[in-house]
């Protein structure tokens, strides 16, 4: 399978891309657009196999992440120099009919993009496990601590408290409530893409903030959900029973967006192109090829 690799020159920096496959006139290409703010393409390379479908994919580490370039200036770090770049992205590889697959901070952004720019040359959207409002997703974090050891909870509370994530109390904590709800960290038992550092975490601790629970970053004050009627799209959201995008955080994007379809994982944490890999091709390929 043919893959090509490629720079875009983005105000002066460098945004890495992937294509897999090539193009297809009777299948608009999908463009995936990953989490964060500073995580990688790197987990989408699960799903490269899916272009023997025919269908061409095209992931890209957004700036500050991944194989782009990774910017000192904290100002660069804002939902508009990422929706900047897609569009930038789109323009450059002459992505005219294009479906879009966002996975949680992928998710946000789409949102962003379809409410505010009103592009045009959408087929489809998925929003995978993403919130519409930071405040809910921080409440609904605070719901999912709930549910772990007193042990850990309590070191959560204390750091919370104390502004200080750097104790062995608060980082065990962090691990454990991360496996439960997000994912696994990376071993050497781990799909290989997984294992690549995605050299995010500077636009991690600038945009989101420390962890998922104490937003205080450029992205904290987010809040599309008034504005998601807006949407005419044909939009998929979806998202796991275990993830730390709750069913409420995913309900709260479907019923606001008209006509939107809802798909919930049932075994599945954050990432459910990781945990229910089969599952997940399916009721993708189902949605592009309904929408096509």
């Amino acid at each position: 399978m043919k893959i090509t690799e490629g720079y875009m020159p983005f105000r002066g920096f460098k945004t890495y891309y992937r294509i897999v496959g090539e193009p297809n006139p009777d299948q608009a290409p999908l463009l995936l657009i990953h989490g964060g703010p500073g995580s990688s393409h790197n987990y989408f390379e699960l799903i490269d196999d899916y272009a023997k479908t025919g269908r061409q994919l095209i992931m890209y580490d957004q700036v500050g992440c991944g194989r782009s370039s990774l910017p000192e200036d904290p100002a660069i770090y804002v939902k508009e120099t990422w929706v900047a770049e897609l569009i930038a992205l789109r323009e450059y590889l002459h992505l005219d009919q294009v479906h879009l697959l966002g996975q949680s901070w992928g998710g946000m952004l789409e949102m962003y993009y379809l409410t505010s720019f009103d592009p045009q040359g959408i087929k489809s959207v998925m929003i995978n496990g993403s919130p519409a409002s930071i405040k809910l997703w921080t409440q609904e974090q605070h719901r999912l601590i709930s549910y772990l050891s007193d042990q850990d909870r309590a070191a959560i509370a204390e750091s919370e408290r104390t502004g200080d994530f750097s104790g062995p109390k608060y980082l065990m904590a962090n691990d454990h409530y991360m496996a439960r709800y997000c994912w696994d960290a990376p071993d050497e038992n781990s799909p290989e893409p997984l294992r690549r550092p995605t050299n995010g975490k500077r636009a991690s601790l600038i945009a989101e903030g420390p962890n998922e629970f104490t937003e205080n970053g450029t992205i904290s004050d987010f809040d599309v959900t008034d504005q998601l009627h807006r949407i005419h799209v044909p939009v998929l959201v979806t998202n796991g029973t275990d993830d730390l995008c709750t069913p409420l955080i995913a309900k709260a994007v479907y019923d606001h967006i008209p006509n939107a379809q809802w798909h919930l994982f049932a075994n599945s944490r954050h990432l459910a192109l990781l945990d229910q890999h089969d599952e997940f091709i399916e009721v993708l390929d189902q949605w592009l090829k309904a929408n096509d």
